[in-house]
């Protein structure tokens, strides 16, 4: 995961920051969400890296900080039903 996000700042400098912003920003206006969901969100708002594995370490950093949280599951819509989609919210208290 590490060599996709450092990829993606060589291409994209300002990757992770505007895709942390979006996702703060998601599910504030929208409430909980699975990532696919804010992910092909913050895609067509023009946040793109090379490779959509870019946006696992944006949802980490986010839960490390407390930030968002896991509130539950949902099968991967891009996975062919495979488990293991997270639903995210902000965290609240």
């Amino acid at each position: 995961m590490s060599d996709v996000a450092v990829k993606a700042q060589d291409e994209r400098p300002k990757f992770h920051q505007q895709a942390v912003d979006f996702v703060l920003w998601f599910l504030d206006r929208f409430g909980p969400a699975p990532g696919e969901h804010i992910t092909d969100a913050c895609k067509r708002a023009g946040i793109q890296p090379h490779d959509d594995r870019a946006f696992g370490p944006v949802y980490m950093t986010l839960a490390r900080q407390k930030r968002i949280e896991k509130i539950g599951a949902v099968r991967r819509e891009r996975g062919h039903g495979t488990s293991g989609g997270n639903i995210w919210s902000l965290k609240t208290g």
